[in-house]
């Protein structure tokens, strides 16, 4: 098994990565020096993949970085509301509507469920970018591939 490690099977299922054959027939010899192998890619549009993606040994399939999903069509930013699902989290993008009639604009705000891979910490509060994805589940959409900024304090409208 070369990619993954005994501690990191905690699933029922075996975790591997599907690019990777990890059934090799042992050798007589040990060669020194040979490195796990691990598949890795580049999203594109300018992001540089996450040194954890690189060196760590987590399999995530809908992971941008490690996995088969491809970042195509909107990017968008927005703050994170909750970190509670397991590799989902919650964003909250605010903005403003025009009223006509009162020539004033107010406060509104959208949710948007997005897949977080294991290769970023993130807490409540930090503001990522999210990139449009296949459809990874009935309502998960995005996928989190760059973090911004980390939780400064207040969680309220940061627009101002």
């Amino acid at each position: 098994m070369a990619t993954v490690g005994a501690t990191d099977q905690t699933k029922n299922a075996f975790q591997k990565q599907d690019t990777i054959f990890c059934g090799a027939k042992r050798v007589l010899q040990k060669k020194v020096g040979k490195k796990e192998s691990r598949y890795v890619k580049s999203v594109g549009l300018g992001i540089k993949t996450p040194k954890e993606a690189v060196d760590g040994t987590y399999v995530d399939k809908k992971c941008p970085f490690t996995g088969n999903v491809t970042i195509r069509g909107r990017l968008l930013t927005g703050v994170v509301k909750t970190t509670k699902m397991d590799r989902t989290i919650i964003i909250r993008r605010d903005y403003l509507h025009f009223i006509r009639k009162y020539h004033r604009y107010e406060k509104r705000h959208k949710t948007l469920p997005a897949h977080c891979s294991p290769c970023f910490r993130l807490n409540p509060g930090d503001q990522v970018l999210v990139g449009q994805c296949r459809p990874l589940s009935k309502t998960v959409r995005f996928n989190v591939i760059k973090v911004i900024t980390k939780a400064g304090g207040n969680k309220g409208f940061s627009k101002f």
